[in-house]
């Protein structure tokens, strides 16, 4: 398909299914967002899971999202009980433009449900001229240094830095060895995946994805990924008054679809950090630097390649998904 039908399925199965059309438009344009950088896991792969929190009534599909201050460079969202997106998209510009005013600013986004990527908030961020980050809180499937049982989520974070030329520079990545999603869709395609990503029920490694999601992933760097991990779950639930990762996986409704969690986006300006312009001439020679080294690469190169692919050639599903969410369309 080309990424313009592959928005309007999404949109048409979501509109079918309890969204309006706010929510909609938000919901599939992230999704295809991440079709078009390839990353499938958070892509149309996710719409199943979306509508099964629409049809069990967990989630708000005609929400409301509402912004106030809180205090001079914090912005608060109330997501009203819907998907992220929605809030995400309501809260760029206001985020943006108080970073402008005070050099430094942060948006708390609670009462939502997150599945999405979080490269595409800090992306669009750095669009705007600035450095952002993301952290947020995931339902538990990552088992802490020397445990067994789930307890941090994958609690990602995201990176984002503006270039002179071109798309900014941004990376997002689990704590966990592998975001779930893609253990999920391993599972799906009936494939194996590499050693030391996750444990089973008995605390054994396995490479098998259906008996990692009975158990537990593991962090990436044993102990170091788990101090991180925690540090990602204090800055998006305990600092902001939101579930953590135990809380949610406690009481989620297992229903299939995401869980409720919280997630805090800081921007900075980098023209009232420093000597305003030098800062990009600075960075851009350290990536020239970085770059001399033969092998190297800028994270999210790789994206931005598979951007400019599927621009052109259009994206692959299964089968068997497109013809589910025609289904449920």
């Amino acid at each position: 398909m080309t990424l313009d039908e592959a928005r309007v399925l999404a949109t048409e199965c979501l509109l079918a299914n309890g969204c309006d059309a706010a929510n909609a438009e938000a919901i599939a344009d992230s999704m295809i967002r991440a079709e078009a950088d390839v990353c499938e896991s958070h892509g149309l792969f996710r719409v199943p899971g979306y509508l099964a929190a629409l049809e069990s009534g967990k989630v708000n599909g005609k929400s409301d999202p509402k912004i106030e201050t809180s205090a001079p460079g914090i912005l608060r969202m109330d997501g009203d009980g819907g998907f992220t997106p929605l809030a995400l998209l309501r809260g760029e510009k206001p985020l943006a433009e108080l970073a402008k005013k005070t050099g430094i600013a942060a948006l708390a986004i609670v009462n939502t449900y997150h599945v999405s990527a979080l490269w595409q908030e800090v992306e669009s961020l750095a669009e705007h001229g600035l450095a952002a980050l993301a952290v947020h809180a995931s339902k538990a499937a990552v088992a802490p240094f020397g445990g067994r049982k789930p307890f941090f989520g994958t609690d990602p974070m995201a990176f984002a830095w503006p270039r002179r030329d071109g798309p900014p520079m941004a990376f997002d990545q689990a704590s966990s060895v592998r975001a779930k999603g893609e253990v999920l869709v391993a599972a799906r395609d009936g494939d194996e995946m590499e050693p030391g990503v996750g444990i089973g029920l008995d605390g054994a490694h396995t490479t098998d994805p259906n008996e990692i999601l009975k158990g537990a992933l593991l962090t990436f760097g044993g102990y170091k990924g788990a101090s991180i991990g925690l540090m990602i779950e204090l800055l998006s639930s305990s600092l902001i008054g939101e579930w953590a990762a135990y809380e949610q996986k406690e009481r989620d409704n297992n229903d299939g679809g995401p869980t409720r969690g919280g997630e805090l986006i800081v921007a900075f300006d980098p023209d009232r950090f420093g000597e305003p312009g030098g800062w990009l001439e600075h960075s851009e020679a350290l990536f020239e630097e970085l770059l001399s080294q033969e092998g190297t690469r800028l994270p999210g190169d790789r994206r931005l390649a598979n951007r400019e692919k599927t621009l052109m050639d259009g994206i692959s599903i299964p089968q068997s998904l497109y013809d589910r969410i025609v289904e449920l369309s």
